[in-house]
């Protein structure tokens, strides 16, 4: 399944507490975002489930997809439209196989070696980085800056988005790299108007 990955969000609890996750994400759409992943590495399944489908509630009637991050339980019981998985979380080939072929899949890429290990033909798109280092992630791999990310646009037959630690100014940047989009984080969860922030990236 296709999707635009030009304006990729992904969700911080605590980071949108204040304002609310779904006023968060309603907000952000508004100003441009084209794909909204569900990341909570605190939540329950149960908890994320009913987020989810709250945030599935909230997106119906637009053309932007609701991705899982890593919970492959959580996308199945949210109807959520797919799954994006890191290098040491749900295998893409269980993923594959239990959301069906329809689904949209992602993976995390930090370096060639992994791309080149990558089951290409299993997935819809890859996540590139991070760019730079990020408090959002603890556990980050060494970033790669934009070099890298060139690096790893060249040698990417996927659809591609670039992420860690990027803001507004760094657009440009990224689609010089080669890069489809950009996977925000802090830059628009928790700003004071995610609307604004969200537009911010979408200006030429």
């Amino acid at each position: 399944m296709q999707c635009d990955l030009s304006l990729y969000l992904v969700t911080d609890a605590i980071l949108c507490a204040d304002a609310g996750l779904e006023a968060t994400v309603e907000a952000a759409v508004k100003g441009g975002v084209t794909v909204v992943q569900l990341r909570d590495k605190h939540a329950s399944d149960a908890a994320m489930v009913a987020q989810a489908k709250r945030l599935k509630a909230l997106l119906e009637g637009t053309s932007v997809p609701l991705i899982i991050n890593d919970r492959l339980a959580v996308a199945i019981a949210s109807g959520a439209d797919g799954l994006h998985v890191g290098q040491s979380d749900t295998a893409v080939q269980e993923a594959r196989e239990v959301l069906g072929p329809h689904a949209i899949l992602g993976l995390s890429i930090n370096t060639v070696a992994q791309l080149r290990n990558a089951p290409i033909a299993l997935l819809d798109y890859v996540g590139l980085g991070p760019i730079f280092a990020t408090a959002s992630k603890q556990d980050h791999a060494q970033p790669i800056g934009f070099d890298g990310l060139a690096e790893l646009v060249r040698a990417c037959p996927l659809p591609n988005v670039a992420i860690g630690g990027l803001k507004a100014q760094h657009a440009a940047q990224v689609r010089a790299a080669g890069a489809n989009g950009l996977a925000v984080i802090s830059a628009i969860c928790g700003q004071p108007d995610p609307y604004q922030a969200a537009l911010a990236f979408r200006a030429p």
